[in-house]
């Protein structure tokens, strides 16, 4: 599996892997503004099988806005394989990144990587906090 940069051109690719992108148009526009930012990264073997965003939109900090893998893909190390690369372009002293409480999948990945709660946001989702997770520098490998 190669992980490397998403450009324009693959736009549509990782729309067709987003089920919330397929049905919202605000995702798509999202998308599209990381790819021009140049803070999206994609894993494909053969096909794309997931991205990651990664950007300095919390609060100034090295944030993992978004990751999202491919549900064909799901359960072989896709999700892992894109946050340890994200981790590896991440600058910082702190890599910050959030789930719902109720994505059980995410948040067992991030406690793998030894990401830990940070903080809790209420009233994104109804009755689905916003967990936010933080990894220090120390404990990423690199």
């Amino acid at each position: 599996m190669k992980i490397r940069r998403a450009q324009a051109a693959d736009l549509s690719a990782l729309i067709s892997i987003d089920p919330i992108a397929q049905r919202e148009p605000g995702r798509c526009q999202m998308l599209g503004e990381a790819i021009a930012a140049q803070s999206c990264w994609l894993a494909e073997a053969a096909e794309v099988r997931g991205y990651g965003i990664l950007d300095r939109s919390f609060f100034q900090q090295h944030f993992v806005a978004l990751l999202m893998v491919a549900e064909t893909a799901r359960g072989r190390g896709v999700g892992h394989a894109l946050m340890s690369a994200l981790e590896t372009r991440c600058a910082g002293d702190k890599l910050f990144t959030s789930s719902n409480a109720s994505n059980l999948p995410m948040r067992r990945l991030l406690d793998k990587l030894g990401f830990r709660e940070s903080g809790r946001i209420d009233n994104l989702d109804d009755g689905d906090p916003e967990i936010v997770f933080m990894k220090w520098a120390e404990r990423r490998a690199g």
